[in-house]
Parts: C-alpha cells; sequence; structure tokens
C-alpha cells in the first residue's frame, strides 16, 4: 500500500512503479476522499502509459461517494464494515428489530457502489479490522473473533442478496493469534454458507524491523499453513518497497511447495487451544509452569538461555518429547503430534536447522515453522540452530517468534502502522523516538499510528497510544482514553513517558 498523499500525483505514481519493480502484484493507493478517488484515474492513467498493468486497489474510509467514484476506476475497492455504519445510533440502545433495520440501511448504502461495480467488473474487499468493530456488532459480539467474522459476513450476505459475487474477505489483527483464530472461523462460516471466495491475509499494525516481520511471517503462515490465504500483505513501517522482499520470503515457500503438488495441512475447525492449556511436567527449566523457553548450543553445550543470550540451565536428559520440524515445515510435526501419546506429561521440544545464509529467510521461515505450533499451544521450548546465521541474531528472532505469538513476553510491544496518504507526520521518525524512550519497559504494549482512522481502534490492544491527529499534531491515549490533545511531536515523546511513569 502506498504511503504518498494521493493529491501529489507523481510522486504516488513513482512509488507504485517502485513497488511493482519489487515485485508487488497489486497495489492499494489511499483514497480518503472525493479529490483522492478522483485521482486515481490520473494515477492509473500515468501507470498504464508507462506500461504497468498492476490491478490498482482503492482504500476506503467512511465516505461511501468516494468508494462510488474509485470503483468506476481501479479493478478493487476495499471497504471497511467498522466505517461503514451509522455512528449515530448508540449500540445499547438497539433492539433485536433496530438491528436488522441498520442492517438494510447499510444495504441500501451499499446498492449503488454494487452497482457500479457490477458495470465496471471491479471487485470489493470486505475487510474487517479488529479496532473498528461497529457499535452494533459489539453490542451483540463483543471484542471476539466471532464479532469480526459477522461483521464481515452480513456484509457478504448483502451483497449476494443483490448477485454480486465479486468478492474477497479479509479479517485482520496486530493480535496474531486473534488474526489466526479469526480467519479459521472465517474459513469454517464461509464454507458452511457455500461462499467460495477469495482469502486476503494481513497481521494489522505489525510495527517495524524483526519484529514487524516475525510477526506477520508467524500470522500470514500459520494460516497458508492450514491452506487458507490467495492473496497476503506484510504491513510494516517505513517506505512500502520494504515489504515486498518479506511477502516474497512468505509466499515463495507455499507457492514452491504447490509447484510441486503438495497441500497445506487441514485443521479441525475449533477454537485453537490456548498456550499451557497441555499440562506437562516440569523438567530443568521447561514445562510445567515454566514460561516457553529457548534452547540453543554454548559453551559447547546445550543450554537454556535468556534473551540476552546468557546461559540460565541445561538442556535435561530424555525427559521430554523432542521434535524436529521436517524440512521446515511444520505440517510434517503436526503428524508425529497425531502419532504422540496424548496422555504423556512430558514436556515437548521443537526444534529445526536451518541451513540458509540469508537472515531474512531465515527469520521468515523459523517465525512459520516454530509460530503456527506456538500459536495453537503446541511447544514448551523452541530449539533452532542455523550454523550460517550469527548465534545472537538467532537467539534475537527465537524470542521475537515468542513475542509476537504472545508465548513469552520478554519485551516492550510495539504496535505500528505503515503509514499511508493520510498521515501527516514522520511516523519511522517518531516509532524510533518512542522505541529509544520506552523500549526498556517490559511487558508495556505501546502503539504509533499514523492517524485519527484506524489509529484509536487499531490501538485498543494497547497500554498506550501515540496518535497523529493533523499536521505536526499528536494525542497521547492512555488504553482507550485521550490523556493529551493536539501536541507537537517535539514535546509528545516526553509527555508519553510522563503518562507511563505516572
Amino acid at each position: 500500500m502506498t504511503n504518498t498523499d494521493t493529491n501529489d500525483i507523481g510522486a504516488t505514481v513513482n512509488q507504485c512503479v517502485r513497488l511493482v519493480n519489487a515485485g508487488c502484484e497489486m497495489v492499494r493507493i489511499t483514497a480518503q476522499g472525493i479529490t483522492e478517488a478522483n485521482n486515481l484515474a490520473l494515477i492509473k492513467k500515468s501507470l498504464r502509459s508507462k506500461g504497468i498493468k498492476v490491478p490498482l486497489i482503492a482504500d476506503i474510509h467512511f465516505n461511501p461517494n468516494a468508494a462510488e467514484i474509485a470503483a468506476g476506476i481501479v479493478e478493487k475497492v476495499r471497504i471497511n464494515p467498522g466505517n461503514y455504519t451509522d455512528k449515530r445510533i448508540s449500540a445499547n440502545q438497539l433492539t433485536l428489530r433496530d438491528y436488522y433495520q441498520e442492517l438494510e440501511r447499510i444495504a441500501q448504502r451499499l446498492r449503488p457502489l454494487l452497482q457500479i461495480c457490477k458495470q465496471n467488473g471491479t471487485a470489493i474487499r470486505i475487510g474487517t479490522n479488529h479496532g473498528s468493530l461497529s457499535g452494533r456488532i459489539m453490542d451483540r459480539y463483543g471484542d471476539t473473533p466471532e464479532g469480526m467474522v459477522e461483521s464481515a459476513l452480513e456484509f457478504g450476505r448483502i451483497c449476494l442478496n443483490e448477485n454480486f459475487k465479486n468478492l474477497v474477505f479479509s479479517i485482520k489483527s496486530s493480535n496474531v493469534r486473534v488474526m489466526v483464530q479469526a480467519t479459521r472461523l472465517l474459513a469454517e462460516k464461509m464454507a458452511a454458507e457455500k461462499m467460495d471466495f477469495p482469502i486476503h491475509l494481513g497481521v494489522t499494525e505489525a510495527g517495524d524491523g524483526e519484529d514487524g516481520i516475525i510477526k506477520s511471517a508467524a500470522g500470514i503462515g500459520s494460516l497458508l499453513e492450514n491452506g487458507i490465504g490467495d492473496t497476503i500483505r506484510v504491513s510494516l513501517t517505513g517506505a512500502p518497497e520494504i515489504e515486498i522482499p518479506v511477502a516474497l520470503a512468505i509466499t515463495e515457500r507455499y507457492n514452491h511447495a504447490r509447484n510441486l503438488g503438495q497441500k497445506g495441512i487441514s485443521w479441525k475447525p475449533t477454537k485453537p487451544k490456548l498456550f499451557g492449556q497441555r499440562e506437562t511436567i516440569a523438567v530443568s527449566g521447561i514445562g510445567g509452569n515454566y514460561p516457553v523457553a529457548v534452547l540453543a548450543e554454548k559453551i559447547g553445550k546445550t543450554c537454556l538461555v535468556d534473551e540476552h543470550f546468557s546461559v540460565v540451565g541445561n538442556l535435561p536428559d530424555h525427559n521430554f518429547h523432542l521434535l524436529e520440524i521436517c524440512e521446515g515445515n511444520a505440517s510434517g510435526l503436526r503428524r508425529e503430534l497425531d502419532k504422540m501419546d496424548v496422555e504423556s506429561s512430558k514436556p515437548i521440544v521443537l526444534k529445526n536447522k536451518y541451513l540458509t545464509s540469508d537472515l531474512l529467510q531465515f527469520q521468515v521461515n523459523s517465525a512459520i515453522d516454530f509460530g503456527s505450533l506456538l500459536i495453537d499451544g503446541i511447544g514448551n521450548a523452541i530449539w533452532p540452530t542455523a550454523p550460517n546465521i550469527n548465534p545472537e541474531a538467532v537467539n534475537n528472532t527465537a524470542f521475537a517468534i515468542l513475542q509476537a505469538t504472545r508465548a513469552r513476553i520478554t519485551r516492550t510491544e510495539f504496535i505500528s502502522c505503515p503509514s499511508c496518504g493520510r498521515t501527516l507526520f514522520d511516523i519511522e521518525s517518531a516509532l524510533q523516538q518512542v522505541k529509544a524512550a520506552t523500549g526498556h519497559l517490559k511487558g508495556l504494549k505501546i502503539a504509533v499510528m499514523g492517524c485519527i482512522v484506524n489509529g484509536p481502534g487499531e490501538m485498543a490492544d494497547s497500554d498506550y497510544g501515540y496518535v497523529g491527529a493533523g499536521k505536526d499534531q499528536v494525542t497521547l491515549y492512555k488504553g482507550k482514553e485521550i490523556a493529551f490533545k493536539n501536541l507537537h511531536p517535539d514535546e509528545a515523546i516526553q509527555k508519553l513517558v510522563e503518562l507511563i511513569m505516572r
């Protein structure tokens, strides 16, 4: 997705060119208003004149008129159900009759868009975000995967009732476990209702650097391991071009498997286990009530290590299940688990060896291999070995995987959006300043968001938030409540630290 101002035609076109040259196969562009939606025609014309024919997607928020204009120009329009509902109605005022009357009002607002899409062959992505569910959905389902899925499917049903079938669905969250659970539930319910449509995958507001890469790979890869997913978007804070190598590293794994005729594993249509449900005995720092351990070769021995790569214990002898991930494929390990004595109380150690010397490839593949199992509550310790990667980088990756899957928290978690045309301050610089000031606060979740469109909603899981409120203006949140409004970025970091230290 571009992060230029859509009113800057030249900058947006140039960024689209860079994305395509990097390997991007679809480009999404913010169209938050009428002017921006009309500009899509100029952007598309310029790209086509350069021989660039990738599909363009308009990202719509709040404004149905912008969606209708965009639908006559681009190949796909993304709408968020949570931003398409009537905000004037308080959820707790809704009777059952009111609930369905609101659905009919939504259908009336959608019909003009559906008609334009039919006339132009334009697809619609119904994209539900964890942090922007409508009050009506929250009142009935709460802040749950079930609510996220119903938010998407009720829009899908409206489309099908209008005989519109050019649809794509997505369910996103910055919480990897929620994203995986909700998307699995979406696939299950879509199958039950015979909605045979593509599913788009992404971990929203994943952050930057190693943490963002690993969160994205663990969430997206866990679903691709299940055979769920047709398109993906990696969401990293910074220039959008940096997202493409990560996305390609993820898709290469599955495209290669498909070329060999391999299929993803199936999954049971039940809620995934939360980590720790399987009771085990404690063995030298592994299992029992101990947090998930990381193992590494150090001082000539296999040791338990901490996040600083210091030895905290030795590997116990034989009193655990050692399960090796077959050829970097968690599917093989799951087959071994099916054969394992379910009554066994021994802890499980997950191990895999990576021969690559490419750090990104190692991060992506290990995040998928270990992360897809940890998300389902499988594993009391992980043991990645990579002789061609710096040992400390291997250790950092291992703890980042535990953090991303929330199997073990050892650092501050930063939730940050990739920015887009709505962002009116330097979010990449702001994120680094926030990290420098608060990175020592283990266990806190701090969000750095580009604008008020997604910011307050998508950071709802955070303890504190730093959100763009306008040009060179920042609003600080404690939980879901505003603490300081319209601060200049120069003073916002200090105010954030003061807020945390109160």
